[in-house]
């Protein structure tokens, strides 16, 4: 049995400190509207981001609006709550742990995420710090505008996030970093201030000095250094594109000499203040757009040729360059498909690309530069190119691009324990020297024999480099330190920057060395707005007033003395300094020192959800995508996919402090008999009695994992391939051992063995769940609702009736070799066949037709019901029954093929983990089978009309079998019809999670967010296919739509041609 995890128990979870839960207590007083949430899986899910880094805050707060976040600004900057830290976090995608603290998180992506404004003539919007870059692109798009600075995590970045990075990417030469798009902010200063930051003349400036506030404090140190440091800090930030985020001084006053506090804001990391609201300029989207795609034999050739094509005279928007190991990932993965032609193999295979991207409103204007861009890549020879392409218009560009990303979040995803992690990826120099930098820095990783990918922009001289470390062997965890010192020099060497575009966070340990002198600007800076060092301390400076001052590298830090260094050694430029009060790269505790001590084997048996790295790609705000329905709906991190997998990892970890083996407890409750289920019922009654008197974080993680919906989309499209479900149905199985499970799941479960008794009484049956008696028995005590009808028709009779035979090993076995070819048998799944018989005979008719031989396999239950609700033992008995049976009809050559994507997927997945891959025979979907044979389908020479069908996937079909739409689509085509994909996200049911009361809101909130505006359309009325069996059960619960299966319509099709 699993231990009980105390997380009111110091020794289980750290509890929250005094000065801390006097916080909390007067903030709820004070009128606080947002949640406050100090439970211990808030804490842990927000520990990480994408960095190395794992850092337990103690508690998380998620303000409603501008006037929650005055209300903290003004509590924290009481004398009383001094010793109370706060960090301000966004997407939680930083890579260097700038939202990690142990203080308190104040998270603003959960409420405060409204556009409030769009000026479309003075190109200019105002929104909240929470607006994702993208959904303020999908908003703008109408318009013709868009937010330039661009960036790999645009789908889950926030506005804030943006700015407090001060972060670009891809395009930076042309259109800048987020301060030079960032016109004015709203910030909350300590003590409850509202600052307005803007670029402000002399007169206003003098004004605003005079304040006798925290206003006039932050502005008067502001003026005072840029104008008495000027030369100085001249010398010390480099001219490059990237410039130094964090208290960028060199732009304290822009071009007009006005002083321009946000130069000051932008990049700050949240150190300053809380961002509120931003008002950002925004550009028209460049009409017209191509991409050359160059292609090298080697990496350090695209390198070398990047120097070149910057200066060329067609003046490129970008270039971008991928590497070898970045590029191989690629081509491993479904994204190639959309992508190869524009990369033809040759006798020399690519190792290396440059992407080139031109933008004009002129039409003719682009083709020409481009024209002439490619003359010269024909008669240039100074650099060996295997070739180019032309990707025209922004669709074939943003395919290319989406191939780059993918790949990019795919390194994180490598074989082994050694994953390439970032560290040191954020370095830039000036883009003349890259080359040779490189040069040195793969010189650097190849010495220690590791192996690392990388990629960037090189036109902006910034590359990402990712090595590949084992982060859990403390032997390997120490090249952290090793390698970052000497990238640090190197940097240096070559004029450039350790951090390039995506902030300092645990890094800003390097910011004496790169500013020496001037560092003590920094520390003015930080005194200014953070006087006692309360805004994520630790990073970007420490405050002038409250720090041990910075020393010479090597000195004893409490021998550095009480007061900051005096002007003259502050000017002694051989001086190199270090800032004890900063954090240190490898004084935070990263999550391999905590990884290395969950026991190996349950590591492994985990191994699909814990290798999450906190990339964030769950956290996709588009409603239209398919991935992770329930953060969508609830916008809880808990009920993400990373969330989860942190939960998970804290669990495993804390059950084996707690002396428990998972693996033994998995063991026995797979071999659990009926006596075995007995004679620990007692236990199970008393702990269940006891749940509510008694703290258990396994509580938390069973409501983070009954939340997922188990549609297996994190599998499908995270770069980790982090799939939820598989950890989830393994900790429900032995959870379920401590404490008694509900009598929903057991019915759940057992569904498939069920229906078939149940389907002979169908009319007694669906008048029995119409009651409203029953209907309120099954959603009370029960916990479940809206229970479909089973199907009338009773499908093995009519099958019968019909003369379509049984598949059986003697009725295969008479067949002749060239019955099989046109032969099919269709395995059977709950659904169809109980609530949907009509579609099962609609297939057989339409296979008819089509003049295929049709035998359908004896219904026999799936498991995936057991596998979901974490029956294992059940599940892999069930399984292994179904398997062989299957491999006794497989042996004849005919194709098995199911019917709901959902269930025929188990085969190729949970089976195949269950049982091996031996042990499973291939069943196929219907369109992967179908589409085999497109070249012989249709029937004669029908004429057939084009209704014009649009295509609702099913979301685990389409994430977890990517190339199942086009499959559609060119099975349509081989009829003459269009099929047009919609995009949506997921309908919400997901086999019974729609089912059971507890979900009810959320399945209700996730169908409104895509699939009902669709669904309910006056002009797709008609027109609408959709593949999943719960798609439609859900279409016809909340908007009365009867939603055909694209083989429905197809036959619709043929009927009316006759």
């Amino acid at each position: 049995m699993i231990a009980r995890l105390d997380t009111t128990d110091a020794g289980t979870a750290p509890g929250l400190a005094a000065p801390y839960l006097r916080f909390l207590e007067a903030l709820k007083a004070a009128g606080f509207e947002g949640e406050i949430a100090p439970d211990y899986a808030d804490r842990t899910v927000l520990a990480t981001d994408n960095s190395i880094y794992q850092r337990l805050p103690q508690a998380a707060l998620y303000p409603r609006h501008g006037e929650d976040l005055q209300r903290i600004a003004h509590l924290a900057g009481q004398v009383e709550h001094r010793q109370v830290a706060l960090t301000p976090r966004g997407g939680g995608t930083g890579t260097n742990g700038q939202s990690l603290t142990d203080g308190l998180v104040v998270d603003v992506s959960r409420h405060m995420n409204r556009i409030l404004d769009i000026d479309i003539e003075n190109r200019r919007v105002r929104v909240q710090a929470g607006v994702v870059k993208d959904q303020l692109n999908a908003a703008l798009k109408p318009h013709g505008l868009f937010f330039a600075p661009e960036l790999s995590t645009s789908n889950r970045a926030t506005i804030g996030g943006m700015i407090s990075t001060d972060a670009s990417g891809q395009g930076s030469c042309e259109y800048g970093k987020t301060r030079h798009h960032v016109l004015e902010l709203e910030v909350l200063l300590l003590g409850g201030e509202r600052l307005t930051s803007r670029p402000v003349e002399e007169a206003e400036l003098d004004t605003l000095c005079e304040r006798q506030d925290a206003t006039g404090r932050a502005f008067r140190t502001a003026r005072e250094i840029i104008d008495t440091q000027g030369a100085l800090i001249a010398e010390k930030f480099p001219p490059l594109n990237r410039c130094l985020t964090g208290y960028d001084l060199a732009h304290l006053r822009d071009d007009q000499g006005r002083l321009d506090m946000n130069s000051l804001l932008c990049g700050a990391e949240g150190s300053l203040g809380f961002l509120d609201e931003a008002v950002l300029n925004v550009l028209p989207i460049p009409k017209h757009s191509a991409l050359v795609n160059v292609r090298y034999a080697g990496f350090m050739d695209a390198l070398r040729d990047a120097k070149a094509l910057m200066t060329s005279s067609s003046r490129p928007t970008s270039i971008e360059t991928v590497d070898d190991k970045v590029l191989m990932l690629a081509m491993e993965d479904f994204v190639w498909d959309s992508v190869a032609a524009f990369f033809p193999a040759g006798e020399t295979p690519v190792r290396g690309i440059n992407l080139v991207e031109f933008n004009d409103d002129a039409p003719d204007r682009l083709a020409e530069r481009v024209a002439a861009f490619c003359r010269h890549l024909e008669a240039d020879a100074s650099v060996e190119r295997l070739g180019f392409t032309l990707a025209e218009g922004r669709p074939q560009i943003q395919r290319v691009y989406a191939m780059r990303k993918r790949a990019v979040g795919l390194l994180g995803n490598a074989k082994g324990e050694k994953r390439p992690i970032p560290f040191v990826e954020d370095t830039a120099v000036p883009p003349e020297h890259l080359a040779d930098f490189i040069g040195e820095f793969r010189a650097a990783l190849d010495a220690r024999g590791l192996d690392y990918g990388m990629f960037g922009h090189v036109d902006a001289g910034v590359l990402h480099v990712r090595p590949a470390i084992d982060m859990k062997d403390p032997g390997q965890e120490r090249l952290i330190r090793e390698v970052s010192d000497e990238v640090a020099e190197l940097t240096k060497k070559y004029g450039g920057l350790l951090w390039g575009e995506h902030g300092k966070g645990v890094r800003s340990e390097y910011a004496p060395r790169f500013f020496g002198e001037l560092y003590p600007s920094l520390q003015r800076v930080k005194a200014a707005f953070d006087p006692h060092n309360q805004l994520n301390p630790g990073k970007i400076a420490t405050p002038f007033s409250s720090s041990t001052p910075p020393a010479p590298v090597g000195s004893p830090h409490e021998a550095a003395g009480s007061a900051s260094l005096p002007p003259e050694a502050a000017r002694d430029e051989a001086v190199t300094l270090v800032d004890p009060g900063l954090l240190t790269i490898d004084g935070v505790t990263t999550r391999g020192q905590l990884d290395r001590t969950i026991d190996e084997r349950v590591w492994q048996a985990h191994a699909a959800t814990v290798y999450c790295n906190g990339n964030g790609a769950c956290y996709n705000y588009d409603p239209n995508d398919a991935m992770c329905p329930s953060w969508k709906a609830t916008r809880d991190r808990v009920h993400s996919p990373k969330g989860r997998a942190s939960l998970i990892r804290e669990w495993l970890r804390l059950q084996g402090e707690a002396g428990t083996d998972l693996i033994e407890e998995s063991r026995k409750k797979k071999a659990e008999g009926a006596w075995g289920f007995v004679k620990s019922f007692p236990t199970r009654t008393l702990n269940t009695l006891r749940r509510k008197r008694e703290a258990d974080f396994s509580h938390e993680v069973y409501d983070a994992m009954v939340g997922c919906l188990a549609c297996k989309s994190c599998a499908g499209q995270c770069p980790i391939k982090v799939n939820v479900p598989d950890s989830r149905a393994q900790f429900l199985e032995v959870y379920h051992g401590r404490y008694l499970r509900p009598v929903r799941d057991y019915l759940v479960g057992t569904t498939e063995f069920l229906l078939p008794t149940l389907s002979r009484v169908a009319p007694a049956y669906n008048a029995l769940i119409g009651s409203r008696l029953v209907d309120r028995l099954l959603a009370g005590p029960l916990g479940l609702v809206d229970s479909p009808r089973l199907s009338r028709a009773s499908l093995s009779k009519t099958l019968a009736a019909w003369g379509v035979a049984e598949a059986t090993p003697t009725a295969l076995g008479r067949l002749t070799e060239a019955q099989r070819a046109s032969s099919v048998v269709l395995v059977q799944d709950a659904f169809t066949s109980h609530f949907e018989a009509n579609l099962v005979l609609d297939i057989v008719e339409l296979l008819g037709r089509l003049e295929f031989r049709v035998f359908v396999a004896p219904f026999s239950p799936n498991g995936k019901p057991l596998q979901v609700q974490g029956f294992l033992g059940a599940f892999a008995r069930t399984a292994e029954k179904q398997a062989r049976r299957l491999r006794t009809l497989a042996d004849f050559g005919v194709p098995l093929v199911g019917i709901d994507p959902a269930m025929t997927l188990t085969y190729r997945q949970e089976y195949v983990k269950a049982l091996g891959p031996d042990a499973v025979p291939e069943v196929l979907m219907l369109q992967e089978w179908l589409v085999t044979r497109a070249g012989n389908l249709v029937p004669g020479s029908l004429p057939l009309e084009d209704p014009g069908y649009r295509l609702l996937s099913h979301c685990t079909e389409k994430t977890n079998a990517p190339g199942s739409p086009k499959a559609w689509q060119q099975l349509f085509a081989a009829f003459g019809l269009e099929l047009e994909p919609v995009a949506t996200g997921c309908c919400g049911m997901s086999g019974t999670y729609g089912h059971e009361a507890r979900n009810l809101e959320t399945s209700k909130t996730i169908y409104a967010q895509s699939w009902q505006p669709v669904v309910e359309d006056g002009a797709n009325a008609g027109k609408l296919l959709a593949t999943g069996y719960s798609c439609r059960s859900q279409a016809r619960r909340f908007s009365d739509a009867a939603l055909p299966h694209p083989l429905q319509g197809l036959l619709e099709v043929l009927r009316r041609a006759g």
